[in-house]
């Protein structure tokens, strides 16, 4: 099964040949994200990778996802944050909207009168999580996206690493042989000559 391979660009600057896997990037619109969560991704990868990771954090300024496993990880653990902390709001605003529900009556069940402001109130709470409830299924969509990419850095990164050691033993093979062989000639030619003097 081929993989689908989106177009690379280096951040900052085009590079000819072959550039490393850290300084590849692509277009965080070609990721199949919407506007909305295209923004988020940018913002995130930004806060993300701000402390350790410049190149990231210009990388999202100019729309473009860095194709680096570190940074990719550092964003994937940041968004696992975000919606950890995303899902403790929405159980938080959920045991509120059912206290709001209860102090809106009073102990024989009549609506209390200023039900109208915790009427109000229920409903920015409501509002607010569904707000956060979408936000929740952007943040999971970009971190799929995210966990995608990560792993065909990192498959590209072992591929490298798999051909790297291939050529490096080829390499110490043939100096290892092309010694003997000059050694084995060099002898050779040293016992011919002793031969001829005798």
């Amino acid at each position: 099964m081929a993989r689908t391979c989106l177009p690379l660009l280096a951040a900052g600057q085009a590079q000819e040949g072959m550039p490393s896997t850290e300084a590849n990037a692509v277009p965080d619109t070609q990721l199949g994200l919407t506007d909305d969560e295209v923004q988020l991704l940018r913002f995130h990868q930004a806060q993300a990778n701000s402390s350790s990771s410049r190149a990231a954090s210009r990388a999202s300024s100019q729309g473009l996802l860095l194709l680096d496993s570190s940074s990719l990880a550092a964003l994937s653990r940041h968004l696992d944050r975000l919606m950890q902390q995303i899902q403790q709001r929405i159980e938080y605003l959920s045991e509120q909207s059912s206290i709001v529900t209860l102090q809106q009556y009073d102990r024989a069940g009549n609506l209390i009168d200023n039900a109208d402001a915790e009427i109000a109130r229920f409903q920015n709470i409501m509002a607010e999580m569904d707000e956060l409830e979408v936000d929740f299924d952007r943040i999971a969509h970009i971190k799929d996206i995210v966990k995608g990419q990560r792993r065909r850095v990192e498959g590209l990164e072992r591929d490298l690493e798999q051909t790297s050691s291939r050529r490096e033993r080829e390499h110490h093979s043939h100096s290892h042989s092309h010694r003997h062989g000059h050694s084995s000639r060099h002898e050779g030619g040293s016992s011919g000559h002793r031969h001829r003097h005798h």
